[in-house]
């Protein structure tokens, strides 16, 4: 049987949750590439970082701060941790107004394993669009589906093309479901 993996979205269906905003260094600025946190690749931090909190209201285990930037609390830390260390890079945060600790969960690999032929709809930049530097790169993925031959032994990536999607092994849906951690929405893929 092969082996399934999801999409790790941040539920926002959630009434009277909280939403994060850009991670900040200490002065208070928008760190200076907030993309870096999901590109699929470690990143270096010189310093620690801060999330503002935009709308107060319920913590949560997982969210999706400022440029689908995904911050955790401690216990779903440790469930990444126990079953995907080699796969994930933590950088402490603090969220304003809120005892942590909390993390910024970097996902350290990025696979190439989209497959277009199975999911919903592929766009990909084209001459015509403007953009000479992205031609052939994916514009809009809907549905997506991945080809889990493809996937080795990551537990959790990002997907070359389309890094938004940030994906965990069916092993780590299962353990953050045990924990009953809040904030996390699973679409298979």
């Amino acid at each position: 049987m092969p082996r399934r993996y999801f999409r790790l979205l941040d539920d926002v269906s959630i009434p009277g949750r909280w939403e994060l905003g850009t991670p900040q260094d200490a002065q208070g600025h928008e760190v200076d590439d907030p993309w870096m946190f999901r590109e699929g690749r470690p990143v270096h931090v010189a310093e620690r970082l801060q999330v503002p909190v935009e709308h107060p209201g319920t913590p949560l285990d997982f969210s999706l701060a400022g440029f689908s930037t995904p911050v955790v609390r401690a216990p779903v830390a440790a469930v990444f941790s126990a079953q995907a260390a080699q796969d994930v890079q933590w950088v402490p945060v603090e969220v304003a107004g809120h005892p942590g600790p909390y993390s910024i969960l970097v996902a350290r690999r990025l696979v190439r394993c989209i497959d277009d032929a199975a999911s919903t709809e592929v766009i990909l930049w084209a001459p015509e669009d403007g953009r000479p530097e992205r031609v052939g790169q994916y514009r809009d993925v809907d549905g997506m589906r991945i080809d889990p031959g493809l996937v080795g032994d990551a537990q959790v990536f990002r997907t070359w093309g389309w890094s938004i999607a940030l994906i965990v092994s069916e092993d780590l849906k299962e353990a953050l479901e045990r924990i009953h951690a809040t904030g996390v929405r699973f679409t298979e893929v």
